[in-house]
Order: structure tokens, then sequence, then C-alpha cells
């Protein structure tokens, strides 16, 4: 979990990341309260132009928008099916083809998301 005046993330680097700078997921909080459970992606390389950004939560697909490196929920309402999926999921997928060629796929292990999550909510609501 991360904090800082106003903003709250919970974290994670992909299980196949290697080195510092590369790939993360953030589910973010704002003081305020019009962003709640925000998602963001950045992919640990840049996607080709056009290229759709799938996320797997074990069974469930969802579609993400973006460009470069960086991918988000489509709306608030995907933002909370994918907070809630990240909840109860066990494995989580970022899929998209890279701008050299090739494949992205990013993954994640969900064990303790939730307490992650739960914590940078809490930490922001404690900001008001």
């Amino acid at each position: 979990m991360f904090a800082e005046k106003g903003r709250c993330h919970a974290i994670s680097q992909p299980q196949n990341e290697r080195g510092a700078g590369g790939g993360y997921v953030s589910v973010g909080y704002w003081a305020r309260p019009t962003v709640r459970g925000q998602v963001y992606f950045r992919l640990s390389r840049p996607k080709r132009t056009g290229s759709a950004i799938l996320l797997r939560i074990d069974e469930r697909t969802f579609q993400l928008r973006g460009g470069g490196v960086h991918g988000w929920a489509l709306d608030a309402e995907a933002d909370a099916r994918i907070v809630s999926a990240m909840r109860v999921g066990v494995s989580m997928s970022v899929e998209s083809r890279a701008e050299g060629g090739g494949v992205i796929r990013d993954v994640y292990r969900l064990r303790g998301a939730a307490t992650a999550i739960d914590a940078a909510a809490i930490a922001c609501s404690q900001q008001r």
C-alpha cells in the first residue's frame, strides 16, 4: 500500500516482472469521494496501436482501454466489477500485442489483494 497526501494506492508487480520500473497494477483511492477504487495497469512493455488490452481474473475477462504502457477500466462501473473480482480471485493476467511484436502477458497473484485494497481505502478515508 502506498499513500501520499490525498491519494492512496494498493500496488503490486506482476510475478513475471524482472527489475524495477516495469509493469504494475494499482487500485487507487483519493481523499475526495469522487474517485474510489480506480484500477490502473502499467504494462511491462508498450502495446501495439490498435491492439486490445484484455484483463483475465480467473475465468472472467474484462476489456481495458489505453495506449502505450497504460491501461484503465472502461468506466467506474467496470472499475467496481474488476475490484470485486480481484478481491475473490486467485490469479490475474493482462494481455495485449506488443509494439515491437510478440505478446505482453503480465501475471499477478491475488493473494492479499483484498487486504491491500481495504488498507488503501481506509488510509484515504482518514485523510478527508
